[in-house]
């Protein structure tokens, strides 16, 4: 039997470990199923915690059956400072003259666009992603990473800025993966499943996948 993947609290005896799609309120932030975050201080607080500067209608969007490290940060775009001048102090935050001579400035500046992170990806602890980066399903972000571009499917990043270390497959099998969307089973298949998911090959995950089809 799969957890629930409404349950807030999957492990009754770990508070710390918390699934992410029943604890987001705002409309902003989109989680998939079984993505869940792991923090011994306040894992609760995610939400205002490690989503940062959401200030702006760009989206974080993150996918199913991601695992999130202690300290994982996404910066939003509101973390944005304007840079075509001189300074890039945010005078306009402060309101008064200061926000009637420059509101224009930073509504005319360009957006990096939403966050979006696939499915089955890990971050490790610390690791930071900026604002309009967007991560492919199966990667894995290093402890410490601070992901300033496109991370592409099934890639291992890592550093500052992050840089690709290995693919985890070749291009064929990494395709394969990519039809295959394990992620996008049943919960009940992935059950079933769920030892070759963590430990066969591509190939096997993409006769299971056939079968269903």
């Amino acid at each position: 039997m799969s957890p629930d993947p409404t349950t807030l609290h999957p492990l009754p005896a770990h508070e710390r470990v918390v699934f992410l799609g029943p604890l987001v309120t705002s409309p902003n932030i989109t989680v998939g199923e079984y993505t869940y975050y792991d923090d011994p201080d306040g894992a609760t607080d995610f939400e205002h915690r490690n989503v940062l500067y959401a200030y702006g209608p760009e989206r974080l969007t993150i996918g199913r059956y991601c695992a999130i490290a202690a300290g994982t940060r996404f910066l939003m775009a509101g973390a944005e400072h304007p840079a075509m001048g001189v300074s890039t102090y945010p005078f306009t935050m402060f309101g008064g003259r200061w926000a009637e001579q420059t509101l224009d400035i930073v509504t005319a500046m360009p957006s990096p666009g939403d966050t979006v992170v696939g499915n089955d990806v890990w971050f490790g602890y610390g690791s930071t992603v900026m604002p309009g980066v967007r991560i492919g399903d199966g990667a894995i972000i290093a402890a410490g990473a601070i992901v300033t571009a496109d991370v592409p499917p099934y890639t291992i990043v890592g550093g500052n800025p992050a840089r690709p270390i290995r693919q985890r497959f070749d291009d064929a099998d990494i395709e394969r993966l990519l039809r295959a969307a394990w992620w996008d089973w049943p919960a009940d298949l992935v059950t079933e499943h769920a030892r070759t998911v963590m430990a066969g090959t591509p190939a096997d995950i993409e006769r299971i996948a056939a079968g269903i089809r």
